[in-house]
């Protein structure tokens, strides 16, 4: 009984030493002379990935009319991200129709309501370097996608990031191992096993996940967007979390 009252008085001690962080369980097999731990750390990359939503809607007083108008508007917009070193296969549809307006203003007059009886609208996905993201909401906006501008972050090697943030995690299983055997007056050994036992996938952002507010209307804050300094947009921060299963010898 006093040899595990001992143990049990060490491993108080080990624990307050360690300063445990969340999502960290410890065992400690004394017949097989193991400690076992289940630790999570995290790793962290700037977005490398900017895919931003390109789209717009427009009226017509028919279906043929304002489906002829959108083809027109739909090859410009596609034509200006080209000029501006968009390749194809980074454009992805994403959806495109022809429907009846039903929302109408309450102070339209019937003369303007008879010329917005159908909706065309389309969009698009556009993935591009961050550098390149301020140029393709810009040239975009010019030839008439008004509702464009919100950005999804991604990054091109997320795989890579992940083991990073199991190598930080394992690093962070030894250090309180470590600590655990001091508390335990005994002597850490090597490493008999590791597994990544619960990657858990974590985003991040620097500013809110939206991304940036979708431009709705050809008003005067889009003529600005297209006249004035390019938008200011800052790729936003990644993170992945990992967890971690250590089982460590002891001495």
């Amino acid at each position: 009984m006093l040899r595990i009252s001992r143990l049990l008085a060490g491993l108080s001690i080990g624990i307050a030493a360690a300063g445990l962080v969340s999502a960290q369980t410890i065992q400690i097999n004394r017949e097989n002379k193991t400690i076992a731990i289940s630790t999570t750390d995290e790793a962290t990359a700037t977005a490398d990935i900017a895919a931003i939503t390109i789209g717009f809607e427009i009226f017509g007083a028919d279906s043929l009319t304002v489906s002829a108008d959108g083809g027109k508007l739909s090859h410009a917009i596609l034509e200006a991200l080209h000029k501006a070193g968009v390749e194809d296969k980074a454009i992805e549809s994403t959806g495109q129709g022809v429907e009846r307006n039903k929302d109408f203003d309450e102070k339209e007059t019937p003369e303007q309501r008879a010329k917005e009886q159908y909706i065309f609208r389309q969009s698009w996905e556009v993935s591009v370097s961050p550098q390149l993201a301020a140029e393709v909401i810009r040239v975009s906006i010019a030839e008439g996608a008004n509702k464009s501008g919100a950005i999804e972050w991604r990054l091109s090697d997320r795989k890579a990031l992940q083991a990073k943030a199991a190598e930080a995690a394992l690093v962070k299983a030894r250090a309180v191992a470590s600590q655990m055997a001091d508390g335990l007056h005994v002597r850490l050994g090597e490493l008999m096993y590791a597994s990544n036992e619960t990657p858990n996938t974590q985003l991040y952002f620097t500013r809110p996940p939206h991304g940036m507010a979708m431009m709705n209307t050809m008003s005067a804050s889009v003529s600005s967007v297209i006249s004035g300094p390019p938008l200011e947009i800052r790729p936003q921060t990644i993170r992945e979390e990992a967890t971690v299963y250590a089982v460590f010898a002891i001495d």
